[in-house]
């Protein structure tokens, strides 16, 4: 944890925002869990949220593509992340681009509480757009990390997380039976560009 001294030498803890970036299949999940388990060992408090439509694996547990999970608290909108994160040193935050466009604010407000807010989400949706408040979230963070997968058709880095069935509602819930992560190129060529 970081502390800065204030003018009566008492400590006062620093708070950041985190985000961890990237297409599926990228590590995003599995980077969070390593970073609040770091946090856990470390004797801080640490709070973790997804939100209460991402029921892939588990309802209570963050858990990552490689079956890593960690508790958590589903709830239904950002707003409810803030209510719940006294006492807390960290804040991790899972699947960010579901939450509504407060969630920037949200983190705002527990950074400037001294709080540290990591944060990991497709920065992306599948038509290659960015996703939700990733762009926000990006712009406020001190620190973004942008993780990559491995294209499945050429084994170059992989940016884009391209769906594989015919669905055009932004948010569809899925796996590798519905998405596939492509590089530039192949995405392109499979989106007849």
């Amino acid at each position: 944890m970081l502390f800065l001294e204030n003018s009566i030498g008492n400590p006062k803890r620093k708070g950041v925002v985190e985000v961890i970036c990237g297409s599926m299949f990228s590590g995003k999940t599995e980077e969070l869990i390593r970073r609040l388990k770091r946090a856990k060992f470390a004797k801080q408090n640490v709070e973790i949220f997804k939100p209460q439509i991402d029921t892939r694996y588990s309802e209570e547990d963050v858990v990552s593509h490689d079956s890593n999970a960690i508790r958590c608290t589903p709830v239904t909108s950002s707003g409810n992340i803030l209510l719940m994160s006294a006492e807390v040193d960290v804040v991790g935050i899972d699947e960010a681009q579901f939450f509504d466009n407060n969630l920037p604010e949200v983190c705002n407000k527990l950074a400037d509480m001294g709080i540290r807010v990591i944060v990991a989400g497709l920065d992306m949706d599948f038509k290659g757009n960015p996703f939700g408040p990733m762009p926000q979230l990006m712009a406020i963070a001190e620190h973004v990390t942008k993780v990559h997968a491995i294209c499945v058709k050429c084994g170059n880095l992989a940016q884009y997380s391209h769906r594989t069935i015919k669905a055009e509602k932004l948010v569809v819930l899925g796996e590798t039976d519905s998405y596939e992560p492509l590089c530039r190129s192949c995405f392109n060529e499979a989106m007849g560009k």
